[in-house]
């Protein structure tokens, strides 16, 4: 079977937004290929990457890849991606060359290609991510292991703003607490909480494909039966009383549902939000406060913020 390669030149912003609309489209897992990757120094074998060839990589920006069936829909899917990824511009988000091109790559190739990439990841002082074909032996009876599938489109949860997500998540969740996922993309964070000890996890995307994802990742973890996933619109309509509330999507998303975040969490309630560029930092903050909520720590990685905030009175 032939499969097209899809491959986008964009920004480091844009790459949530982006990755979005290829999932959207029913893309079978993406690939960002960032030349900071290729410079970046490594404290341990945890997340080494490996076989990267700098030819592949651009001067400045990012390509992001992916796969679709060759067939007679694709050249009109490529001018849809196009031009979905032009429209995020009306929300302040740069897209840089925006430059999409296509290329044809045989079944086999396209199999192989994923694993060259992905081998076990150190997220956060417990928690290992690793693929679903690697073999891992865990270092200690404390480390968590997560496994995950790049191929159910929404990749290994190693991007940063995943990273800061379940580093501030190992930190604040506690035995019993109930967590609420918006956003839930692959389920990684629900995954992550459940792991951690919440009592139960309700997980929300207004993407179908991302809440099948999650069901059939949180299936792999054997914490189906602590993880609920729901296509919902953010928190409108959720009744469900939270002690943390996570969410790894874009800045201007978080500041529309930070009231409603508010009315879920308990007393005393923390509200983890990550997905936020550099530039649009305070953006957040700013709305955070003025709901009233105390910016307990900000989190960087790679131009990445995460912020935790808490429900005072």
């Amino acid at each position: 079977m032939k499969w097209s390669e899809i491959r986008i030149h964009t920004t480091n912003e844009a790459i949530e937004p982006i990755s979005n609309i290829l999932n959207e489209i029913g893309a079978s897992g993406l690939v960002i290929e960032d030349p900071l990757d290729l410079v970046k120094e490594r404290d341990t074998f945890f997340g080494e990457v490996y076989e990267l060839n700098p030819n592949e990589y651009p001067e400045e920006g990012v390509y992001i890849k992916t796969y679709l069936p060759e067939n007679n829909n694709v050249d009109a899917l490529v001018q849809d991606i196009k031009k979905s990824i032009t429209h995020l511009q009306t929300h302040g988000i740069t897209i840089g060359e925006n430059h999409v091109t296509r290329s044809e790559i045989n079944e086999e190739d396209w199999a192989n290609a994923w694993k060259k990439y992905y081998k076990p990841m150190q997220i956060s002082e417990k928690i290992t991510i690793i693929p679903t074909w690697e073999e891992y032996e865990p270092k200690s009876s404390e480390e968590i292991i997560i496994e995950l599938d790049p191929g159910m489109a929404f990749g290994t949860g190693t991007h940063p703003t995943t990273k800061l997500s379940i580093q501030a998540l190992e930190k604040y969740v506690k035995e019993e607490d109930v967590v609420i996922d918006v956003g839930c993309g692959s389920g990684v964070l629900s995954i992550a909480s459940s792991l951690l000890g919440a009592k139960s996890v309700h997980a929300y995307d207004l993407d179908g494909v991302a809440v099948n994802s999650t069901i059939i990742n949180a299936k792999l973890n054997n914490q189906d039966k602590n993880i609920e996933a729901k296509e919902n619109d953010l928190l409108d309509g959720v009744n469900v009383s939270a002690n943390v509330i996570v969410s790894n999507i874009l800045a201007e998303i978080i500041v529309r549902f930070v009231n409603d975040a508010w009315n879920t969490l308990v007393p005393g309630g923390i509200f983890i939000v990550s997905g936020i560029i550099k530039s649009k930092e305070m953006l957040v903050q700013d709305e955070l406060k003025l709901q009233g909520f105390n910016i307990v720590e900000v989190n960087e990685i790679d131009d990445w913020i995460s912020i935790t905030a808490k429900k005072v009175y």
